[in-house]
């Protein structure tokens, strides 16, 4: 059976990306689902080694409370699923727990900038479109909203 990655880090853009999987599921796709936060560690900087050390210490139960609403929202459409937590660079770090769930395919969100925009301020969603050896979706805000207002089959796939 397929298994999609959402990448997940608890804002309104990632759970554009579950809304688009719940979406692709209640059309008929079979699939798991692997919810995946990646942290970026990046607590060096003021604080020195022994903060650094603090923050990966707790980033597994941060990712996790991060990754809350997308649970809720998976489990209330009774989809099979798995977490992970990982701390590392985001769009490699996605990649690598891609790899180890044997995911098909990626799912995540993004501001949907433009291409200015994202070369300025740097984009992990589309490194991770280069670096990931399994199809990447994309979601934009604007379009996720139209996946949020289908209901299940079983309510007639009429809007809400």
């Amino acid at each position: 059976m397929l298994k999609i990655l959402i990448a997940v880090d608890g804002s309104d853009l990632s759970l554009d990306a579950v809304h688009h999987t719940l979406a692709l599921l209640r059309q008929g796709l079979q699939a798991q689902v692997v919810l995946a936060h990646a942290g970026a560690g990046h607590a060096v900087r003021d604080g020195g080694l022994a903060r650094s050390r603090a923050h990966r210490r707790r980033q597994p139960e941060a990712g996790q409370h991060l990754m809350a609403s997308a649970r809720a929202l998976i489990e209330a459409a009774g989809v099979p699923y798995a977490t992970e937590v990982a701390v590392g660079d985001v769009a490699h770090t996605l990649v690598d727990i891609a790899e180890r769930h044997g995911v098909g395919m990626v799912v995540i969100g993004a501001r949907g900038q433009g291409a200015i925009a994202s070369a300025l301020l740097g984009s992990v969603s589309q490194e991770l479109v280069q670096a990931s050896p399994v199809p990447v979706t994309i979601v934009k805000h604007a379009d996720a909203e139209t996946c949020r207002r289908r209901r299940w089959p079983e309510d007639d796939d009429e809007l809400v």
